[in-house]
């Protein structure tokens, strides 16, 4: 399957939206995916084979970050490495000709599962479980309005917004390779700091988020 024929697929699959248009961020990590799914799926590796291995990671993040400062930046390879699985079972799907309504449902589930253990690493690293809370809790709504709108009737994904699950990725990724250096050069409490300020930026960006996809959907759906 060629990158053309690949994102044709792949638009069909997300209401619409044309990787090839958007974003470099956002372009570069959809052909990334196509790049790694072809090696994957030539070599019959299964997607639900690639969920299962990307929740496997996520779930792990907690657990490291029980290890303090290096836990932490253990926590940022796994998440990269989740992130990475995320894309490449979509990926390995479509270039195998493996899509199911099933496999959708449960990559879904795997992405709110696999963010909630982030958000639960953040806790345990010592950021106020109100604002680990009020975080997972706006990302949350931020998938379920957009999911709701479609079953209502919108065609499309009605936007890309700054809270899309990229933007979460590259927060969580940010704060634990952060925090760790900050703890090299100052007190403790500095590390904290840091974490804290990711996870207000990810409460931002889901607010945020949801403001430019609430104005989408009323759009769509007047």
């Amino acid at each position: 399957m060629t990158w053309d024929e690949y994102a044709t697929a792949w638009s069909g699959l997300h209401g619409g939206f044309d990787p090839r248009r958007a974003s470099p961020l956002i372009r570069g990590w959809v052909r990334g995916a196509y790049r790694i799914g072809s090696w994957l799926s030539r070599h019959h590796i299964a997607p639900i084979v690639v969920t299962a291995t990307g929740l496997l990671l996520c779930l792990a993040v907690p657990l490291a970050a029980l290890a303090g400062s290096p836990g932490l930046a253990l926590g940022a390879i796994l998440v990269l490495l989740a992130a990475a699985a995320d894309g490449l079972d979509g990926a390995v799907a479509v270039i195998s000709g493996r899509t199911s309504r099933a496999g959708f449902v449960y990559d879904s589930i795997a992405d709110r599962l696999g963010e909630m253990a982030w958000l639960a690493a953040f806790w345990v690293a010592g950021v106020p479980g109100w604002l680990v809370v009020v975080a997972g809790a706006a990302s949350w709504l931020h998938e379920y309005l957009r999911a709701r709108a479609a079953v209502a009737g919108m065609a499309e994904i009605g936007a890309v917004t700054v809270g899309e699950r990229p933007t979460r990725v590259a927060v969580t990724v940010s704060g634990f390779l952060v925090a760790p250096l900050a703890a090299l050069v100052a007190t403790p409490w500095v590390t904290i700091a840091v974490l804290v300020v990711a996870a207000g930026a990810w409460l931002a960006l889901q607010v945020a988020g949801l403001i430019q996809l609430t104005v989408a959907v009323r759009r769509a759906l007047r």
